[in-house]
């Protein structure tokens, strides 16, 4: 785990085809206006398996901010005084656009994130054959009645203006088109900055629709650190639309404060779960394992602390160790690799700090696996801590990468009272057969979605939000539609 190792290829050699057909030579420049906009100061994008060089991206500053807010700014009072209808159409028409790429969509997703690329198909899929479809379908349409002594009271959705939308590195296409589409649906426009590690694929995707859009409506930016802070700053924002860490969630809050800007935060998560004693090891076991490892762990609401009853706790942590042991880290582009490597090396030092930490205090190892023994890819051993103190830093603390704690408990009440014994709220789980004690557990459990036998399953219809640090806002379902608009109330009284 030597951050510090000399570059060694461990690329698969479906790998250079691959890229060479995804044209990556074509460029990544800011969409502005409808028109691609480059500047001469870069930033380069590194592939995390490998550690070279993918492409480069614009480093956009104050002055290129401007000009994508005034031409969303500019845009506004058209594409708002569209009908529903016809913002859907123009929409549906961008994401059909869309599907035509999905493989080289899938491609430079693969390369930037490092994933497999069947997650990255999966990320690109889901949200154009499963969220598009749902949310085109959704409406907020004005609603009338008669009130006494007020008279006809019409209340309307009406939107806010521009948004600021700001996407992460770990689901780069799926949380930015989760922004925008419904950002554009009601009526407003948007400037979204991806993340600076992973602005590929989303930069790609907004140049093939930019033509079939109004030109300002949708203005997709690349930037360094300093660039989120200006969008949240900004004057002429009226919405930021953020998903990140709770630490940067709060001075995105503090941020857009002095001008009373609405927010939707998502923010971190340290997902609890809780096995009954009536659980079926064999039956949960896969699915445990894939909720708490999908994208190499690299995920806000990945299950985090497994908390199993002292009667299950041997069948299930060998149950998971089996599950472990079948997982191969490698290039995404090797049909064989089940798990990536860390996104990028901030995170991946993170991991090693928290590595270094474990090791002090002589805590327990349930399993850990290898990593690819050459290369400068970022990899992180699959890692799985066996009962180790809940109250632990290196337990309380979000860990973004394949590190798990399963840890034992004698006491529903204990194990209650330690999944809710966190700043986070955003999912939690709990496991067993019996349904009336699952949904009393459930009922207890503090955060914004709690799952039964399952764990990470969003649905576009179904409300998606998080409790305490983890966040403010409603996303998904008509709730998350409402979060981009004023209330507007008509009283007619004749």
């Amino acid at each position: 785990m030597n951050s510090n190792a000399a570059p060694l290829s461990i690329a698969h050699p479906n790998r250079e085809q691959a890229l060479r057909k995804a044209r990556l030579t074509a460029g990544f420049p800011n969409i502005v206006n409808g028109q691609r906009i480059d500047f001469s100061r870069q930033i380069k994008i590194s592939d995390p398996v490998t550690g070279e060089e993918l492409a480069s991206v614009v480093d956009t500053q104050k002055d290129g901010l401007d000009q994508a807010v005034q031409s969303a700014k500019a845009s506004f009072p058209l594409w708002s005084s569209k009908t529903w209808n016809e913002r859907r159409d123009l929409l549906a028409n961008a994401m059909e656009e869309l599907k035509a790429h999905t493989d080289e969509l899938c491609t430079i997703l693969t390369a930037e994130n490092g994933r497999p690329y069947s997650m990255a198909q999966f990320e690109i899929k889901w949200i154009l054959e499963t969220y598009v479809p749902a949310l085109l379908q959704m409406e907020l349409p004005d609603s009338t009645w008669n009130e006494t002594s007020v008279g006809q009271v019409t209340k309307r959705y009406v939107p806010l203006g521009v948004v600021a939308a700001i996407s992460p590195w770990n689901l780069p296409f799926w949380l930015s088109f989760t922004k925008v589409l419904p950002t554009l649906l009601t009526g407003n426009t948007v400037v979204l900055k991806p993340a600076v590690f992973t602005p590929l694929t989303v930069l790609r995707a907004a140049d093939y629709i930019r033509e079939m859009l109004p030109p300002g409506v949708l203005n997709v930016i690349s930037g360094g650190d300093d660039l989120g802070p200006w969008m949240t700053s900004h004057p002429e924002f009226k919405k930021v639309s953020f998903t990140g860490s709770s630490e940067i969630g709060r001075k995105v809050f503090a941020s857009a404060a002095p001008t009373l800007k609405h927010l939707t935060l998502e923010l971190g998560g340290n997902d609890a779960g809780i096995v009954l004693p009536d659980a079926d090891p064999q039956a949960i076991a896969e699915y445990l394992f894939l909720s708490m490892f999908a994208l190499s762990g690299q995920g806000c609401v990945t299950l985090k602390r497994l908390f199993v009853h002292e009667s299950m706790y041997q069948a299930i942590t060998e149950a998971l160790t089996s599950c472990a042991k079948r997982q191969k880290l490698g290039d995404g582009f090797d049909p064989e690799t089940t798990l990536g490597p860390i996104q990028n090396r901030p995170q991946f030092a993170r991991m090693q700090t928290t590595w270094k930490e474990i090791q002090e205090a002589k805590a327990p190892i349930l399993y850990q696996g290898e990593v690819p023994s050459e290369g400068a890819g970022l990899f992180f051993p699959v890692t799985l801590l066996d009962n180790p103190p809940a109250e632990a830093a290196y337990v309380t603390r979000e860990n973004f990468g394949p590190l798990r704690a399963v840890i034992k408990y004698q006491e529903l009440d204990e194990a209650v009272r330690l999944a809710n014994g966190t700043p986070y709220g955003l999912g939690a789980s709990v496991w067993g057969t019996d349904p009336e004690s699952l949904h009393a557990v459930a009922r207890r459990l503090d955060a914004g979605t709690v799952w039964i036998n399952q764990h990470l399953n969003v649905h576009p219809n179904i409300p998606f939000s998080g409790h305490k640090n983890s966040g403010m806002g409603i996303e998904f379902s008509e709730d998350g539609l409402k979060e981009f608009c004023n209330v507007q109330v008509i009283a007619n009284r004749g």
